[in-house]
């Protein structure tokens, strides 16, 4: 018995290699990606409509000799092929084009213009909304995702009800067990606590990612401006992938959508509230952006999203490198906080109740074993947001604490002082905040991510 895909438009295509359905009645919803048996007494006709339609349906597999690229067509719904590539298109002025655009709207050009060859990158988190839009475009589409193996037991049933609620195979792609073997044994299992984040997201995502888009011309991100401060502010709608290839290989040959770019986080959970979206549990926990289970955690109230992200490390290194390209070049030797931002970045914590320590001041500082009067101090680079975010408690704090027999400084200890703080003063991100008791030479650090003024003071006043 051979199997047929039917399309909205009534045309058959049959043939063997598709995989086989068990026998059951016709299915009669008119759509694309609809599957109908055909009986055995057609197969001289069915042999006809293949080779006459074969240029519609195409394997989502690029490379043949590949196993591992974007999984096969059988586990997708089916889309018809994209239409001839365009000879030039200018992406830049799409984007502008589509700034005002609804992501529905952009969902729906996308998925129009790119056909099969283009999917949507699922994490798991409230990128969901994604697949949402793609259903209501009344599109086919395809949804990837990649499991590092370390991922929530909360995600993984998201996707389980993802994939029964629409219908669809989400195409998993996973790490090179070698790789993945190599690094285990040699640095053990959490060692991103030690030397950062990037080596192991870089074998257990950025390469299985690499591997997926190379089947593809096109794909769809959840990215938002506000997600993350230091690197998606200026994301635009569509673009030329400035660090992936596409299928036709080489520098242009994949273009990145990012239909909720514009997107008020508030508002994406309005909507998914809205359409019964389902999400993952760990957002009723306190998680917003979720990731491999070692490396993300709830975010305060207040806090930014990202925060809950690799906290260990500096507020501008809170991306895995799926989307690298954000980075500025001139930010590159920030991202890990050994570059000087502050050439271009005005300083803050500027108040006369704030005094601004240099590294001969903080040294002595640390080095006092009977101090005149205790001092809080804020390991701070001016570049960081999440030290601008603070930078009003910590001048209220100051006024408060003028007269009180506690001094307020500052260290810029980002750039070339960055690894005699990590040394000599416990710096961890920033901004790391100390405590330097009058009868002791050893500081104490503040342990709360809740930099508010009255926690700030609740903490003074338990050590002063």
């Amino acid at each position: 018995m051979a199997l047929a895909v039917t399309s909205s438009s009534s045309t058959t295509i049959s043939g063997s290699n598709f995989s086989c359905l068990s026998p059951s009645s016709e299915l009669k919803a008119p759509q694309i990606g609809s599957f109908r048996l055909l009986d055995r007494s057609h197969g001289s006709c069915a042999s006809i409509c293949l080779s006459q339609r074969r240029s519609l349906v195409k394997p989502i597999n690029a490379e043949p000799k590949r196993k591992d690229s974007v999984v096969p067509l059988a586990a997708t719904i089916v889309a018809p092929e994209a239409a001839e590539k365009d000879e030039v298109e200018d992406y830049a002025q799409l984007a502008r084009d589509l700034e005002n655009a609804s992501p529905l709207e952009i969902m729906d050009k996308a998925l129009e213009k790119f056909g099969n060859d283009i999917a949507i990158a699922f994490s798991g988190a409230e990128d969901v909304a994604l697949i949402e839009y793609a259903r209501l475009t009344g599109r086919p589409f395809r949804v990837f995702s990649l499991d590092t193996g370390r991922l929530n037991p909360e995600t993984y049933k998201l996707f389980d009800t993802v994939e029964k609620q629409y219908g669809i195979h989400i195409e998993y792609m996973f790490p090179d067990a070698v790789e993945v073997q190599a690094l285990v044994r040699s640095k053990g299992l959490f060692s991103f606590y030690e030397d950062g984040h990037q080596e192991c997201c870089r074998v257990r995502k950025v390469r299985p990612l690499r591997r997926a888009l190379k089947g593809l011309r096109a794909w769809i991100t959840g990215q938002r401006k506000d997600q993350s401060p230091g690197t998606r502010s200026e994301i635009p709608i569509v673009q030329v992938d400035p660090v992936f290839e596409g299928l036709d290989g080489g520098v242009g040959s994949l273009v990145k959508w990012n239909p909720v770019a514009n997107v008020d986080g508030r508002d994406i959970w309005n909507f998914l509230r809205a359409m019964n979206v389902p999400v993952n549990s760990l957002h009723a926990q306190g998680y917003i952006s979720i990731g491999c289970e070692p490396c993300t955690r709830p975010v305060l109230p207040g806090q930014h999203e990202r925060e809950g992200r690799w906290w260990w490390e500096d507020a501008k290194a809170k991306e895995c490198g799926l989307h690298k390209g954000n980075i500025k070049q001139e930010d590159t030797a920030q991202l890990n906080g050994n570059g000087n931002g502050s050439a271009t970045v005005a300083d803050i914590f500027n108040t006369q109740s704030v005094v601004k320590l240099s590294r001969t001041g903080i040294e002595n500082l640390a080095r006092l074993e009977n101090r005149k009067e205790p001092w809080i101090v804020v390991l701070y680079a001016p570049w960081c947001r999440f030290c601008q975010a603070m930078e009003g408690s910590y001048i209220e704090l100051a006024e408060k604490l003028e007269g009180s027999g506690v001094k307020v400084g500052k260290f810029q200890a980002d750039g070339e002082q960055k690894e005699f703080a990590k040394r000599e003063l416990e710096l961890g991100s920033f901004p790391t905040i100390l405590f330097f008791p009058k009868h002791s030479s050893r500081s104490i650090k503040f342990p709360s991510e809740n930099r508010d003024v009255d926690s700030l003071m609740a903490f003074v006043n338990a050590l002063r």
